[in-house]
């Protein structure tokens, strides 16, 4: 079997940078794409290339895309991670601020699949990982616009994923729970978030970055061809769907 190589958005920190080590321990090829240096992560992955790029221009999404094909030939997975998480009260919630995370969470994701899309058609083989929530079915109050964005990125797994079954794609979501990362410390963590979420999980600890991995691999290993447009939910029996 040929060499797979695989595109991590947000892959500096975090899951992103997970999910990176991850496949590329299992044999991938690796490429990251985030705003900032990728230092560590690069540190980590002896053949890995590192874009600085802001997935929701369409302009860098393109140009950096161009410098992982020409650096690798070709592409087989996307994996759509990077995204934002604001907590705040909705009335609170501003359009930009709505718009913002609509355009991270959601509008990335399109504009990523929209660039990869035909690399993964001539290549006759692809994966697309988008990284929803367990939020969906869980519905913090204070989340609302992410909540939003993330059932959307949910009826795109969903409705793509029957568009590209036919080119031997396949597209599935990974819903997680409230993760433990720098990010999330910064953002949700000093509030409580994390014991909030603890109280209602089955599994009675914080999820982990490497407590995806697992799952990420199923979904884009070569025996899972026949799993296309399922969410996947990771968050601990805090939900179920």
């Amino acid at each position: 079997m040929e060499t797979r190589t695989a595109l991590v958005t947000g892959a500096a920190q975090g899951l992103g940078r997970e999910f990176a080590v991850a496949l590329a321990g299992r044999g991938y090829r690796v490429a990251g794409i985030d705003l900032v240096p990728q230092t560590e992560t690069a540190g980590l992955i002896l053949d890995y290339v590192e874009v600085v790029a802001d997935v929701t221009d369409e302009t860098q999404v393109r140009e950096g895309l161009a410098r992982v094909i020409e650096q690798f030939g070709t592409l087989h997975v996307l994996v759509n991670n990077a995204g934002v998480y604001p907590e705040s009260a909705f009335e609170d919630t501003t359009p930009e601020e709505w718009r913002r995370v609509m355009r991270v969470n959601l509008e990335a994701p399109f504009l990523m699949t929209r660039a990869v899309l035909p690399h993964l058609r001539a290549a006759g083989w692809g994966r697309i990982v988008n990284i929803a929530s367990a939020a969906v079915l869980t519905a913090p109050p204070t989340m609302v616009a992410y909540t939003a964005s993330k059932a959307g990125l949910i009826g795109f797994t969903r409705s793509l994923a029957s568009a590209l079954g036919p080119y031997g794609i396949t597209v599935n979501a990974i819903a997680p729970s409230m993760v433990r990362t720098a990010t999330a410390e910064r953002t949700v963590g000093a509030d409580g978030g994390f014991e909030h979420v603890l109280a209602q999980q089955a599994v009675p600890r914080v999820q982990l970055p490497g407590d995806l991995v697992s799952t990420l691999l199923y979904v884009v290993d070569e025996g899972s061809g026949f799993l296309t447009g399922q969410t996947l939910n990771v968050a601990g029996g805090s939900a179920y769907l």
